[in-house]
């Protein structure tokens, strides 16, 4: 029976689609409630190996729609660590407790957005963090860590590329292109774990154009946007996700 044959799971799957397709098309972080939500439904590896393909195609909007506006800097410093994260995750992925990774993760991500939500009040002028390169390897780790167990990398790129205060679609474009790279590292070690029977790849496809439209919809909203906001939207959008990543954890 296909996975999508049950009106629930179908149901909730869409939802996690659309909030990868608003992950993709620049509210980074978000996205990162899409595989615990698939959990309610499917047995978390499953969850998490079918919204990969997903993740991969909606990469390719992303990092097309952004290709001009990116950091090369951050990218550079990042991705060493990302792929050590990549490569912890999958040697851990059976010792790890999904649950309390992701409630730490979320008091880290709720403190930090309710942090630069104060300090940036009332339109506030904060200078943009100089932290150097290695710190930003550091994160990178974390960020391919959790990425690797459950596509929850976003918090912890936002955690130390927010305060650095890029151009909006710099930022964008930053995190399209590194998720793209770190969405590739993370294929091998699935297909290891035989992650992908064929009626996993039959519902990743059959939820794709969900994917493209929800991608291309929040490219097209972000591209006209004011940058001022669209920190405060980021920020605002941590803290949520912070909270929600929290209460999961715990209740797990």
């Amino acid at each position: 029976m296909s996975i999508l044959a049950d009106p629930l799971t179908l149901a909730v799957l869409i939802v996690a689609v659309i909030l990868l397709g608003m992950a993709k098309g620049g509210l980074a972080g978000v996205g990162a409630l899409a595989t615990p939500l698939a959990a309610l439904v499917l047995p978390p590896a499953t969850a998490a190996a079918l919204l990969l393909p997903i993740l991969i195609v909606q990469d390719v909007i992303s990092v097309w729609s952004f290709r001009k506006t990116w950091d090369g800097w951050v990218i550079g410093w990042m991705l060493p660590g990302a792929a050590a994260g990549v490569a912890a995750g999958y040697y851990y992925a059976d010792r790890v407790d999904e649950a309390q990774l992701m409630a730490a993760l979320g008091a880290i991500t709720l403190a930090f957005g309710l942090y630069r939500l104060w300090v940036e009040r009332g339109g506030r002028i904060v200078a943009a963090s100089r932290s150097p390169g290695w710190v930003g390897t550091l994160f990178g780790g974390l960020m391919g860590f959790t990425s690797q167990i459950a596509h929850a990398g976003g918090p912890p790129f936002q955690m130390w590329v927010t305060p650095r205060k890029l151009p909006h679609l710099s930022f964008i474009g930053t995190s399209a292109i590194l998720f793209a790279i770190v969405n590739w590292m993370k294929v091998p070690a699935y297909m290891a774990l035989g992650a992908f029977p064929h009626e996993v790849i039959v519902a990743a496809l059959l939820l794709m154009p969900l994917a493209i439209v929800a991608t291309l919809l929040t490219v097209r909203w972000l591209k006209r946007i004011d940058g001022a906001r669209f920190y405060v939207i980021i920020y605002g959008l941590m803290v949520l996700l912070g909270a929600k990543l929290l209460w999961d954890g715990i209740a797990g």
